[in-house]
């Protein structure tokens, strides 16, 4: 049993996957099936998932008085937005290969079933178990936080002497006078000098917290106010060949994240280089050895380099395996019915390669 055991595993290449939620069924080998199983083998996408964030700077109504009132060096002095690539997630998927569709005949009364997820491709066989490996998390949107000047503290901020004001530099130094006056209020409040004290720790806090929210949104007024968010796309990439510095998509410094026509952002591109083809098994003395009669189809997957590059400069880069790249072998489907010896197989569904070999314990 060890030694045939060691050659069913030399001729599997294992691998590894990204394990995700699937929707899986059994499929067994009987009489109204002919005994055959009918199943698909993967290709493999590339899912390269960008995100992008947004900064945006808004000068305030009072940027001109910035440094005359609250020697404000570098307020925001006009309107702006620019959009840069924060991470790059490369993830590989399998979908169905309608060029790699298979039947597998078994013997009559074959007590043998397969698990097939809801693409068709096969999971696992002999066995309920399977393969998953560390999830790969993905970034999550983020919008931008309101400015101080977006908060209901900015409404109270504003005196009826400043609505009343017709000049700017009226108003600013109104603004800047409350400004002195809330600071003023709060160094009293921490000494204990103020003549309304709160009558609590948790009231000193919403009055603590109110003065430092009025406080920010004047100060807005002069400074200026940035935000920033995030925005996450993922984009699809079926990879068929070598490419060099392909343009998968643009960002641009208004709109973000655009199509790869669109000529008003900075390219995003990829490129793959296959590094190892899938060879066919070979015996000891490094003959092919020949596919099975009526074999159980898997995928032996090549290797490839992927690297994105934002604007010229890599940004992500990750050695995948890729089924395209590979061949398709076989196993003996004797293998899984042997009444003495029969063996289990794991697949990974992102390639058909096989993942995993045993002996089953039924």
């Amino acid at each position: 049993m060890k030694n045939r055991t060691s050659t069913i595993a030399a001729l599997l290449a294992l691998t590894s996957i990204t394990g995700v939620a699937q929707t899986t069924q059994k499929l067994s080998a009987t009489k109204a099936n002919d005994y055959g199983i009918v199943y698909t083998l993967p290709k493999t996408l590339l899912d390269i998932t960008v995100e992008t964030e947004t900064t945006v700077n808004t000068p305030g109504e009072y940027y001109k008085y910035a440094k005359r009132y609250l020697n404000i060096e570098d307020p925001v002095t006009a309107p702006s937005s620019s959009v840069k690539v924060k991470s790059v997630t490369i993830k590989t998927r399998g979908i169905a290969d309608a060029d790699r569709r298979y039947v597998v005949q078994f013997k009559p009364g074959a007590q043998v079933y397969m698990t097939i997820n809801d693409e068709n491709l096969p999971m696992a066989i002999n066995t309920d178990k399977i393969f998953q490996n560390e999830t790969v998390e993905l970034p999550e949107a983020v919008e931008a936080s309101p400015t101080p000047l977006e908060t209901p503290a900015a409404r109270q901020v504003i005196s009826e002497e400043m609505l009343q004001s017709q000049s700017s530099a009226k108003r600013a130094e109104l603004a800047a006078a409350q400004i002195y006056a809330l600071r003023q209020s709060r160094t009293d409040l921490i000494t204990g000098q103020s003549e309304t004290m709160p009558p609590d720790g948790k009231a000193m806090q919403i009055v603590m917290d109110n003065i430092a929210a009025q406080e920010a949104a004047l100060v807005a007024m002069f400074a200026g106010t940035t935000q920033v968010s995030t925005d996450v796309t993922t984009i699809t990439y079926d990879p068929t060949e070598d490419v060099t510095d392909q343009i998968i998509a643009r960002v641009s410094a208004t709109e973000g994240l655009v199509d790869a026509d669109d000529l008003s952002g900075a390219p995003l591109t990829l490129s793959l280089e296959v590094t190892e083809r899938g060879k066919m098994p070979v015996n000891e003395k490094g003959v092919e050895l020949p596919f099975p009669k009526n074999g159980f189809a898997y995928c032996i997957p090549g290797k490839a380099d992927v690297t994105i590059s934002f604007d010229g400069d890599p940004v992500a880069d990750k050695r995948v395996d890729i089924a395209q790249f590979g061949i398709v072998y076989g196993l003996n489907p004797n293998s899984f019915t042997d009444k003495k010896e029969p063996i289990y197989l794991i697949f990974d569904p992102t390639t058909g390669a096989a993942a995993e070999i045993g002996m089953s314990e039924r």
